[in-house]
Protein backbone atom coordinates (compact mmCIF):
# COMPACT_ATOMS: atom_id res chain seq x y z
CA UNK A 1 0.00 0.00 0.00
CA UNK A 2 2.44 2.44 1.25
CA UNK A 3 4.89 1.65 -2.32
CA UNK A 4 1.72 2.18 -3.97
CA UNK A 5 1.33 5.57 -2.34
CA UNK A 6 4.55 6.65 -3.30
CA UNK A 7 4.19 5.56 -6.76
CA UNK A 8 1.39 8.06 -6.92
CA UNK A 9 2.87 10.86 -5.74
CA UNK A 10 6.02 10.09 -7.96
CA UNK A 11 3.80 9.96 -11.15
CA UNK A 12 1.43 13.54 -9.87
CA UNK A 13 4.92 15.08 -8.93
CA UNK A 14 6.68 14.37 -12.52
CA UNK A 15 3.04 15.62 -14.23
CA UNK A 16 3.21 18.48 -12.49
CA UNK A 17 6.66 18.79 -13.56
CA UNK A 18 5.66 17.78 -17.32
CA UNK A 19 2.95 20.90 -17.12
CA UNK A 20 5.17 23.54 -15.50
CA UNK A 21 7.68 23.08 -18.41
CA UNK A 22 5.20 23.05 -21.03
CA UNK A 23 3.94 26.27 -19.70
CA UNK A 24 5.11 28.86 -22.20
CA UNK A 25 5.88 32.02 -20.49
CA UNK A 26 5.42 35.30 -22.99
CA UNK A 27 8.46 37.52 -23.15
CA UNK A 28 8.13 41.56 -23.52
CA UNK A 29 6.27 42.79 -26.01
CA UNK A 30 3.21 41.09 -26.59
CA UNK A 31 1.24 44.10 -27.93
CA UNK A 32 2.30 47.65 -29.01
CA UNK A 33 4.48 49.95 -27.61
CA UNK A 34 3.41 53.60 -27.64
CA UNK A 35 6.33 56.04 -28.58
CA UNK A 36 5.92 59.73 -26.76
CA UNK A 37 7.53 62.82 -29.28
CA UNK A 38 6.80 65.24 -26.94
CA UNK A 39 7.22 67.87 -29.65
CA UNK A 40 4.87 68.57 -32.29
CA UNK A 41 4.17 67.08 -35.88
CA UNK A 42 6.99 67.34 -38.37
CA UNK A 43 9.74 68.79 -36.07
CA UNK A 44 12.92 67.09 -35.64
CA UNK A 45 11.52 64.66 -32.51
CA UNK A 46 8.64 63.63 -34.50
CA UNK A 47 10.52 62.51 -37.50
CA UNK A 48 13.73 61.22 -34.92
CA UNK A 49 10.19 58.77 -33.68
CA UNK A 50 8.95 57.99 -36.59
CA UNK A 51 11.80 56.81 -38.52
CA UNK A 52 12.52 54.42 -35.56
CA UNK A 53 8.80 53.32 -35.27
CA UNK A 54 9.35 52.61 -39.20
CA UNK A 55 12.06 50.82 -38.80
CA UNK A 56 12.44 49.01 -34.71
CA UNK A 57 9.52 46.81 -35.13
CA UNK A 58 11.42 44.23 -37.16
CA UNK A 59 13.57 43.82 -34.50
CA UNK A 60 11.03 43.90 -31.36
CA UNK A 61 8.74 41.98 -32.65
CA UNK A 62 5.66 44.39 -32.15
CA UNK A 63 4.47 47.58 -33.72
CA UNK A 64 5.38 51.16 -32.38
CA UNK A 65 2.82 53.69 -32.01
CA UNK A 66 4.10 57.26 -31.94
CA UNK A 67 1.95 59.70 -30.02
CA UNK A 68 2.69 63.35 -30.12
CA UNK A 69 2.11 64.80 -26.62
CA UNK A 70 3.16 68.40 -27.02
CA UNK A 71 3.34 71.50 -24.01
CA UNK A 72 5.46 73.09 -21.97
CA UNK A 73 8.52 72.99 -24.11
CA UNK A 74 8.11 68.95 -24.11
CA UNK A 75 8.11 68.92 -20.09
CA UNK A 76 4.40 67.49 -20.78
CA UNK A 77 5.34 64.27 -22.42
CA UNK A 78 7.78 63.93 -20.66
CA UNK A 79 6.32 63.65 -17.69
CA UNK A 80 3.74 61.44 -19.13
CA UNK A 81 6.22 58.50 -19.42
CA UNK A 82 8.68 59.32 -16.25
CA UNK A 83 5.05 58.90 -14.07
CA UNK A 84 3.54 56.32 -16.15
CA UNK A 85 3.99 52.57 -15.89
CA UNK A 86 7.17 51.13 -16.08
CA UNK A 87 6.57 47.73 -17.99
CA UNK A 88 8.04 48.81 -21.00
CA UNK A 89 5.23 49.97 -23.13
CA UNK A 90 4.90 53.39 -23.24
CA UNK A 91 8.39 54.87 -23.81
CA UNK A 92 9.67 58.66 -24.39
CA UNK A 93 11.60 59.70 -27.65
CA UNK A 94 13.57 62.05 -25.73
CA UNK A 95 15.23 65.25 -26.48
CA UNK A 96 18.14 67.01 -26.12
CA UNK A 97 16.12 70.35 -25.04
CA UNK A 98 13.31 68.25 -23.42
CA UNK A 99 15.55 65.88 -21.20
CA UNK A 100 18.76 68.31 -20.84
CA UNK A 101 18.28 72.13 -21.81
CA UNK A 102 15.24 72.51 -20.05
CA UNK A 103 16.04 70.64 -16.65
CA UNK A 104 18.94 72.59 -16.51
CA UNK A 105 16.94 75.71 -17.07
CA UNK A 106 13.75 75.20 -14.81
CA UNK A 107 14.06 73.60 -11.86
CA UNK A 108 10.65 73.48 -11.14
CA UNK A 109 9.47 70.54 -13.64
CA UNK A 110 8.32 67.63 -12.47
CA UNK A 111 11.30 65.73 -13.05
CA UNK A 112 15.05 65.51 -12.75
CA UNK A 113 17.37 64.27 -16.20
CA UNK A 114 18.48 61.20 -14.53
CA UNK A 115 15.21 59.80 -13.26
CA UNK A 116 14.61 57.94 -16.49
CA UNK A 117 15.78 54.72 -17.59
CA UNK A 118 18.30 55.33 -20.39
CA UNK A 119 17.40 52.57 -23.39
CA UNK A 120 20.40 54.46 -25.65
CA UNK A 121 21.18 57.51 -28.18
CA UNK A 122 19.83 57.18 -31.53
CA UNK A 123 21.67 60.07 -33.69
CA UNK A 124 22.94 63.24 -33.20
CA UNK A 125 21.29 66.22 -34.92
CA UNK A 126 23.51 69.89 -35.76
CA UNK A 127 21.79 72.82 -35.96
CA UNK A 128 21.77 75.50 -38.39
CA UNK A 129 20.15 78.87 -38.60
CA UNK A 130 17.43 79.10 -41.09
CA UNK A 131 16.26 82.54 -42.81
CA UNK A 132 13.40 82.77 -45.63
CA UNK A 133 14.98 82.14 -49.31
CA UNK A 134 14.17 85.15 -50.09
CA UNK A 135 16.16 86.95 -46.96
CA UNK A 136 18.58 89.73 -47.28
CA UNK A 137 20.67 88.40 -44.57
CA UNK A 138 23.28 86.05 -46.00
CA UNK A 139 25.45 85.22 -43.06
CA UNK A 140 25.78 85.65 -39.22
CA UNK A 141 27.39 88.90 -39.54
CA UNK A 142 25.28 90.04 -41.70
CA UNK A 143 22.78 89.67 -38.83
CA UNK A 144 24.76 90.81 -36.03
CA UNK A 145 25.53 94.33 -38.54
CA UNK A 146 21.45 94.61 -38.78
CA UNK A 147 21.09 94.19 -35.23
CA UNK A 148 23.81 96.92 -34.32
CA UNK A 149 22.33 99.67 -36.92
CA UNK A 150 19.12 99.30 -35.23
CA UNK A 151 16.76 96.90 -37.42
CA UNK A 152 14.38 95.18 -35.34
CA UNK A 153 15.01 91.57 -36.26
CA UNK A 154 12.64 88.16 -35.09
CA UNK A 155 13.34 84.19 -34.31
CA UNK A 156 10.87 81.69 -34.05
CA UNK A 157 11.30 78.75 -31.53
CA UNK A 158 9.70 75.56 -29.82
CA UNK A 159 8.26 77.31 -27.05
CA UNK A 160 9.71 78.97 -24.34
CA UNK A 161 12.99 77.16 -22.74
CA UNK A 162 13.15 74.85 -25.21
CA UNK A 163 16.50 74.68 -27.55
CA UNK A 164 15.94 76.64 -30.01
CA UNK A 165 14.98 79.38 -27.72
CA UNK A 166 18.29 78.66 -25.64
CA UNK A 167 20.65 78.49 -28.66
CA UNK A 168 19.54 81.86 -30.29
CA UNK A 169 20.40 83.38 -27.14
CA UNK A 170 23.69 81.65 -27.42
CA UNK A 171 23.90 83.28 -30.86
CA UNK A 172 23.41 86.60 -29.24
CA UNK A 173 25.73 85.76 -26.61
CA UNK A 174 28.37 85.11 -29.21
CA UNK A 175 27.33 88.62 -30.98
CA UNK A 176 28.45 89.82 -27.51
CA UNK A 177 24.34 90.75 -27.23
CA UNK A 178 22.13 90.25 -24.28
CA UNK A 179 19.41 87.93 -24.80
CA UNK A 180 16.79 90.52 -25.50
CA UNK A 181 18.99 91.75 -28.24
CA UNK A 182 16.15 89.93 -30.83
CA UNK A 183 12.34 89.38 -30.60
CA UNK A 184 11.66 85.72 -29.22
CA UNK A 185 8.48 84.59 -30.82
CA UNK A 186 7.68 80.66 -29.60
CA UNK A 187 5.36 78.44 -31.36
CA UNK A 188 4.13 75.00 -30.51
CA UNK A 189 6.75 73.10 -31.95
CA UNK A 190 9.92 72.71 -34.74
CA UNK A 191 7.38 72.41 -37.52
CA UNK A 192 5.25 75.31 -36.68
CA UNK A 193 8.05 77.69 -35.49
CA UNK A 194 10.04 76.64 -39.41
CA UNK A 195 6.88 77.17 -40.92
CA UNK A 196 6.92 81.06 -39.32
CA UNK A 197 9.91 81.75 -41.15
CA UNK A 198 8.98 80.33 -43.97
CA UNK A 199 6.00 82.27 -44.23
CA UNK A 200 7.94 85.29 -43.59
CA UNK A 201 5.76 85.74 -39.73
CA UNK A 202 9.81 86.05 -38.40
CA UNK A 203 12.93 86.38 -39.61
CA UNK A 204 15.23 83.15 -38.93
CA UNK A 205 15.50 80.45 -36.27
CA UNK A 206 18.38 78.07 -35.01
CA UNK A 207 17.05 74.43 -35.59
CA UNK A 208 17.44 71.19 -35.71
CA UNK A 209 18.91 70.27 -39.56
CA UNK A 210 16.41 67.27 -39.82
CA UNK A 211 13.54 69.70 -38.88
CA UNK A 212 14.65 72.18 -41.94
CA UNK A 213 16.22 70.25 -44.06
CA UNK A 214 12.99 69.33 -46.50
CA UNK A 215 12.55 73.24 -46.64
CA UNK A 216 16.13 73.97 -47.22
CA UNK A 217 16.07 71.41 -50.31
CA UNK A 218 12.80 72.52 -50.95
CA UNK A 219 14.34 76.09 -51.53
CA UNK A 220 11.67 78.05 -49.31
CA UNK A 221 14.33 78.56 -46.13
CA UNK A 222 18.57 79.17 -46.64
CA UNK A 223 20.92 77.93 -44.18
CA UNK A 224 23.66 80.21 -43.23
CA UNK A 225 25.50 78.16 -40.68
CA UNK A 226 25.84 74.82 -39.58
CA UNK A 227 27.48 73.67 -36.19
CA UNK A 228 29.18 70.52 -37.07
CA UNK A 229 33.10 70.75 -37.62
CA UNK A 230 32.58 69.63 -40.73
CA UNK A 231 30.49 70.89 -43.31
CA UNK A 232 27.36 68.94 -44.27
CA UNK A 233 27.33 66.87 -47.36
CA UNK A 234 23.52 67.67 -47.82
CA UNK A 235 24.09 71.16 -47.89
CA UNK A 236 27.73 71.19 -48.16
CA UNK A 237 27.53 74.84 -49.66
CA UNK A 238 26.70 76.22 -45.70
CA UNK A 239 29.86 77.24 -44.17
CA UNK A 240 30.55 75.58 -40.56
CA UNK A 241 30.27 77.74 -36.94
CA UNK A 242 34.12 77.98 -37.22
CA UNK A 243 34.50 79.03 -40.46
CA UNK A 244 31.88 81.55 -39.77
CA UNK A 245 33.85 83.11 -37.07
CA UNK A 246 31.60 81.83 -34.12
CA UNK A 247 33.38 78.26 -33.57
CA UNK A 248 31.61 78.60 -29.69
CA UNK A 249 28.14 77.45 -31.55
CA UNK A 250 29.48 74.42 -32.01
CA UNK A 251 28.43 73.37 -28.95
CA UNK A 252 24.47 73.36 -30.11
CA UNK A 253 23.87 70.20 -31.15
CA UNK A 254 20.94 67.98 -30.85
CA UNK A 255 20.38 64.58 -30.45
CA UNK A 256 17.75 61.33 -29.83
CA UNK A 257 17.33 58.89 -27.43
CA UNK A 258 14.91 56.45 -26.56
CA UNK A 259 14.14 56.62 -22.25
CA UNK A 260 11.46 54.70 -20.07
CA UNK A 261 10.25 55.63 -16.96
CA UNK A 262 12.75 54.44 -13.64
CA UNK A 263 13.13 50.76 -12.86
CA UNK A 264 12.20 49.24 -16.15
CA UNK A 265 11.87 45.49 -16.27
CA UNK A 266 15.63 43.40 -17.14
CA UNK A 267 13.71 42.18 -20.18
CA UNK A 268 12.46 45.03 -21.61
CA UNK A 269 16.24 46.46 -21.04
CA UNK A 270 18.15 43.55 -22.62
CA UNK A 271 15.16 43.51 -25.06
CA UNK A 272 15.89 47.57 -26.27
CA UNK A 273 19.26 47.43 -26.38
CA UNK A 274 19.49 44.40 -28.27
CA UNK A 275 16.78 46.26 -30.80
CA UNK A 276 18.75 49.37 -30.42
CA UNK A 277 22.32 47.79 -31.69
CA UNK A 278 20.32 45.92 -34.34
CA UNK A 279 18.91 49.66 -35.67
CA UNK A 280 22.72 50.84 -35.60
CA UNK A 281 23.06 48.28 -38.31
CA UNK A 282 19.73 48.50 -40.09
CA UNK A 283 20.18 50.27 -44.22
CA UNK A 284 17.05 52.03 -44.10
CA UNK A 285 17.52 53.36 -40.74
CA UNK A 286 20.72 54.49 -41.59
CA UNK A 287 19.05 55.81 -44.82
CA UNK A 288 15.93 57.82 -42.98
CA UNK A 289 18.59 58.96 -40.30
CA UNK A 290 20.89 60.49 -42.50
CA UNK A 291 18.42 61.92 -45.62
CA UNK A 292 17.15 63.89 -42.17
CA UNK A 293 20.44 65.58 -42.01
CA UNK A 294 21.20 63.72 -38.88
CA UNK A 295 24.41 61.65 -37.68
CA UNK A 296 23.80 58.07 -36.27
CA UNK A 297 25.06 57.55 -33.10
CA UNK A 298 23.74 54.41 -31.28
CA UNK A 299 25.54 54.61 -27.65
CA UNK A 300 24.49 51.71 -25.08
CA UNK A 301 22.90 52.94 -21.46
CA UNK A 302 25.51 53.59 -19.80
CA UNK A 303 27.41 55.89 -22.34
CA UNK A 304 24.31 57.55 -23.44
CA UNK A 305 23.53 58.32 -19.44
CA UNK A 306 27.22 60.12 -19.79
CA UNK A 307 27.00 61.91 -22.65
CA UNK A 308 23.86 63.54 -21.49
CA UNK A 309 25.27 64.15 -18.28
CA UNK A 310 27.99 66.32 -20.11
CA UNK A 311 25.29 68.19 -21.88
CA UNK A 312 22.96 69.12 -18.69
CA UNK A 313 26.08 69.96 -17.35
CA UNK A 314 27.23 72.62 -20.07
CA UNK A 315 23.19 74.28 -20.37
CA UNK A 316 23.13 74.38 -16.55
CA UNK A 317 26.72 76.53 -16.78
CA UNK A 318 24.98 78.20 -19.61
CA UNK A 319 21.79 79.51 -18.51
CA UNK A 320 23.20 80.55 -14.86
CA UNK A 321 25.89 82.76 -16.71
CA UNK A 322 22.86 84.14 -18.02
CA UNK A 323 20.74 84.38 -15.27
CA UNK A 324 17.95 82.60 -17.19
CA UNK A 325 17.66 79.71 -14.08
CA UNK A 326 14.33 79.25 -12.85
CA UNK A 327 14.39 77.92 -9.27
Amino acid sequence: MKKMIRLTLSMLAATIALGISGITVAEYPTKPVTLVSPYGPGGAADLAARTLSGTAPTYLGESILVVNRTGAAGVSGSTTVVKGENDGYTLLLARVGSQAAVPAMNRTIPYKWDEYTFLGLLELNPFVLAVAADSPYQSLDDIKAAIEGGVDLSYSSAGVGTLLHVAMVMVLDQFGMGADAMKHVPYKGGGKAAAAVVGGHVDMLFQNLSGVIGNIQAGKLRALVVTTPERIASIKDVPTAAEAGYPGLESVIGWSGLWGPPNLPDEVNTKWVDVLQNISKDKAWLKLTQGLGSVPHVLPPAETKAFVENQYTAFKVLTEKLGMTIQ
